[in-house]
C-alpha cells in the first residue's frame, strides 16, 4: 500500500533532506514550507492538515513535524517584546506541532489504520540552550514530553510516536548559531569533530517513519556526535 506522508518545514535543511529520503515510488508526500502557511498563526495547522488530507485522498499515514524557528530573545528586551517572541517560538515550535499531532491521532482513531508521528526536537530539550533561547529549549523539551505522552496513550491504537534530538546540524539555522557563538570552540566540544549533515538526520526520520519496530514507540533518538550523552 502506498504510504502517505505529511512533513512540515521541508523547504531546506533537515526537512528537505527528509523529503528526499522519503521519496519513493510507493510513497506520496506533501512537503510543506512557510510558503504554504504561517504556523505562527494558531488557525494554520488545521487548515494545512485539511488541505494536505485532501491532496492525499483522505489518508495520512505518517506525520513529520520538522518546522521550527531559532530566534534570539534576550531577557534585556522590553517585557512585551520578550513575551511576544516567547509566544511566537512556542506557537511555531510546539503548539503547531501539537495541533497537527492531535489531528493525526484523531484521524487514525477514526480510520482504525494507525499511523506514525516523528517529531524533530533538539538536544536543547534536555541540556538547555543559550541565555537568549529559553523559549527554544522549552519548546523542544515540550515536544519530547508530548511525543512520549502520545506513545503511551495511543500505542493500543497502533499509533506510534518518535522524537529525534539533533545536535548542531549543517543548516541555515545552525550556521547562524555557529557564527554568533564562535564555531571553532563549539566544534571542539563535538568528539566526532564535525556537525551532523542534514542527510544523517533525514535517515533517522525515514527509519522512524517507515521501519522502526513498533516496540520502539516513545523512543528519543540523539544525533549529536557524542557531544552530550545522557
Amino acid at each position: 500500500m502506498t504510504t502517505h506522508i505529511l512533513i512540515t518545514g521541508a523547504s531546506r535543511g533537515i526537512g528537505a533532506a527528509a523529503a528526499d529520503a522519503l521519496a519513493h515510488r510507493n510513497h506520496r508526500i506533501v512537503a510543506l514550507s512557510s510558503a504554504d502557511g504561517d504556523l505562527g498563526r494558531p488557525d494554520e495547522p488545521a487548515r494545512l492538515w485539511a488541505e494536505s488530507l485532501d491532496r492525499l485522498d483522505g489518508r495520512i499515514d505518517v506525520l513529520v513535524n520538522n518546522a521550527g524557528v531559532f530566534e534570539a530573545n534576550p531577557i534585556e528586551a522590553a517585557g512585551d517584546v520578550w513575551l511576544e517572541s516567547w509566544n511566537r517560538t512556542l506557537q511555531i515550535n510546539l503548539t503547531a506541532a501539537a495541533s497537527l499531532c492531535r489531528l493525526a491521532v484523531l484521524h487514525w482513531q477514526q480510520t482504525g489504520l494507525g499511523g506514525r508521528i516523528v517529531n524533530v526536537a533538539s538536544r536543547a530539550a534536555y541540556r538547555g540552550d543559550s541565555p537568549a533561547h529559553w523559549h527554544y529549549a522549552a519548546a523542544k523539551a515540550g515536544m519530547v514530553a508530548m511525543t512520549k505522552t502520545i506513545a503511551r496513550g495511543y500505542a493500543k491504537d497502533d499509533i506510534l510516536a518518535f522524537a529525534i534530538c539533533p545536535g548542531f546540524t549543517m543548516t541555515g539555522m545552525a550556521e547562524d548559531y555557529l557564527a554568533s557563538r564562535g564555531g571553532d570552540k563549539l566544534l571542539a566540544d563535538i568528539p566526532l569533530g564535525r556537525v551532523a549533515m542534514p542527510a544523517e538526520i533525514a535517515e533517522m526520520i525515514r527509519w522512524c517513519a517507515l521501519d522502526a519496530p513498533p516496540s520502539m514507540t516513545g523512543a528519543v533518538l540523539d544525533a549529536n556526535g557524542a557531544s552530550y550523552v545522557r
